[in-house]
């Protein structure tokens, strides 16, 4: 059963990854800790997590589980639809300790996954990887167990798409130094995105032309894919879709309206309360 899992992760629990290897002691090699999330019909989403101070010296490894147990116990009271799923550790491979520490968390949560994140950059590139602990041997036999990889996927939020792309903006190419990028406006990131639709349906409509044309040879998947796309639409005509963007684009001005008069009524409460208590 525990084969049939997968995981899914929220980029806030990478960037906590990796946030945690970078703060890490100097004689530090390896940083582990405790994957937060929930579990429904065999999908594990991972939500949170946070970091558990450990050694680990050749024949044995020492944590800190007080330690674990007191952020879980805090973080509960904040999430409480937050538990333990499983452990995470940076590296991009299984090692000798790794058993040792899955066993614990096998007594904390049914089924842990263990997910590696490659902070060593083998291959160029920061490697994701999940597996969970699968019980090997004969009846009435010597017992084993064996680390088994399982998929896994990054799974983002709408906010986290948002917060995602505001930060590939301040990647810089050449200089090697972030830009500063300041949150767009909602209309500006609305004509953001009705710009990047526009140029994807281009992309979408040049694409059929030169399959009609027998320029490019028919991809099936491709075909299938654009099908359920049209069906998806809503039929609709263009002035039921023109009053449909209006009354949604009346809605999100008021929004902002409401929002700025209430910081301005409480800049201005703010200046009266000085000017009493002078």
């Amino acid at each position: 059963m525990a084969l049939n899992l997968q995981v899914k992760v929220h980029p806030v629990v990478l960037f906590q990854i990796v946030d945690a290897y970078e703060r890490r002691n100097a004689d530090s090699h390896r940083v582990i800790g405790t994957l937060l999330g929930t579990t429904d019909k065999g999908i594990i989403e991972v939500t949170n997590c946070f970091c558990v101070p450990h050694k680990e010296y050749a024949d044995q490894v020492e944590a800190e589980l007080l330690y674990a147990m007191d952020i879980y116990e805090l973080n509960k009271r904040v999430n409480s639809s937050e538990a333990i799923v499983g452990w995470w550790a940076t590296g991009h491979e299984v090692t000798n300790h790794s058993s040792v520490i899955h066993e614990y968390y096998s007594r904390e949560c049914n089924n842990p996954v263990h997910v590696t994140v490659d902070t060593s950059l083998q291959n160029g590139r920061m490697g994701l990887k999940a597996y969970v602990c699968v019980a090997l041997g004969v009846p009435n036999g010597k017992q084993g167990s064996m680390f088994t990889s399982i998929p896994i996927d990054i799974a983002c939020y709408d906010p986290e798409v948002f917060g995602l792309q505001l930060c590939q903006k301040t990647m810089s190419v050449g200089t090697g130094r972030p830009r500063n990028v300041n949150p767009m406006l909602d209309l500006t990131q609305v004509a953001e995105a009705g710009s990047k639709m526009s140029s994807l349906l281009d992309q979408v409509l040049g694409y059929v032309e030169d399959v009609l044309a027998n320029r490019v040879k028919p991809n099936n998947a491709i075909g299938r894919s654009l099908l359920d796309l049209v069906n998806s639409v809503p039929h609709m005509s263009n002035e039921q879709f023109s009053e449909m963007f209006n009354s949604n684009v009346k809605d999100l001005l008021m929004v902002i309206s409401l929002s700025q008069l209430i910081k301005t009524q409480l800049q201005l409460n703010e200046k009266l309360t000085l000017l009493t208590s002078i």
